[in-house]
């Protein structure tokens, strides 16, 4: 019985070591593993979206004057900017800067005339900076822009054209990928916003509409649309689309509060961009409160906060900054 136990014993003891001799001669003769590694894809740094292309890096922001009365719509390629400031100019009306960096609309406009507050908006940015002209006092404010490409009528060519369908003013369409051409510094533009991740939650009120109560007939309507998860614009009663059937209906509204210097429509007028104001954010169906603020050098970019410091994060895509003057109130509905 001893004598089968020990047998047995020798036997369970080789097949153990061939089985770890098996394995260690498998383990020397497997081939090397390999690990793959993916290039991530660049970011346009004005919307925060994925640009697989690369051109929002390989070249610099794109701003154009865009007029925004009855008689200028329907617009062309404001769908496509990455950002668009609107502001009140002399006699109350709004108009747009409408910035323009990931893509290149073949129409954009109608094309119209420098104010002073894009002074204010470029300044961070640089770039080129076109428009129809302007009274000498807004020429002279944007000529102090350092490095920044002023591409008027004049001086485009063939980057901008007049719609003979169309009567002037309000016929000037500058040409997105001619425009660009013109160059500019710096190369990419900063980012003016921080983005929110795909399963970063805002933390804010529930949303459905509100009016940005520009004067005149100038108010803005906001509605958010669940299905495209942005922003429909109504304005002067209507839907808002452009000359391409598009609605227009950005990711994100900013509305800061701010100071026109000077007052509101009169000639030189501005908005002034420094300092800080009170700033409410739109983005996922919600309405984040906070604060805007922007350092004393002009170069410095605007940030959003909360009232506890924390930076407010943005939807990646499209946003529409409001300059509203202070005082103004806000009509929300949840």
């Amino acid at each position: 019985m001893v004598r089968k136990f020990v047998l047995l014993l020798v036997i369970v003891i080789v097949v153990a070591a061939g089985a770890v001799a098996y394995t260690q001669y498998h383990k020397k003769s497997a081939p090397p593993t390999t690990t793959t590694t993916t290039a991530a894809v660049p970011i346009a740094p004005l919307t925060g979206l994925p640009d697989p292309g690369g051109a929002a890096l390989t070249r610099s922001a794109l701003t154009v004057k865009i007029e925004n009365t009855p008689e200028a719509l329907p617009q062309w390629g404001i769908d496509q900017a990455d950002l668009v400031y609107e502001e009140i100019v002399n006699g109350g009306i709004t108009r747009l800067a409408a910035i323009f960096n990931s893509q290149a609309p073949a129409k954009i406009g109608p094309v119209r005339s420098v104010r002073p507050t894009d002074t204010q908006v470029v300044w961070p940015l640089g770039g080129i900076f076109a428009y129809s002209g302007g009274a000498p006092y807004a020429i002279a404010s944007i000529e102090t822009v350092p490095s920044l490409k002023l591409v008027d009528e004049d001086v485009a060519g063939t980057a901008m054209f007049r719609d003979p369908n169309l009567y002037a003013p309000h016929n000037l369409f500058g040409i997105g990928p001619r425009l660009f051409a013109f160059g500019g510094t710096p190369t990419p533009p900063p980012a003016l916003f921080s983005y929110r991740g795909a399963t970063q939650k805002v933390k804010g009120s529930k949303v459905a509409s509100f009016v940005v109560p520009f004067p005149s007939i100038y108010p803005v309507t906001w509605t958010w649309n669940s299905t495209s998860a942005s922003w429909d614009r109504t304005l002067f009663g209507k839907a808002d689309v452009t000359g391409t059937g598009v609605r227009e209906s950005p990711k994100n509204v900013v509305v800061m509060f701010v100071n026109y210097v000077n007052g509101i429509g009169t000639l030189n007028s501005y908005a002034d961009l420094q300092g800080s104001g009170v700033a409410d954010v739109f983005t996922d169906a919600k309405e984040v409160e906070g604060i805007w603020s922007r350092g004393s050098s002009k170069s410095d970019v605007v940030t959003y906060q909360t009232s506890g410091g924390k930076t407010i994060a943005m939807t990646p895509g499209q946003t529409w900054v409001e300059l509203l003057d202070d005082g103004t109130t806000l009509s929300v509905t949840p």
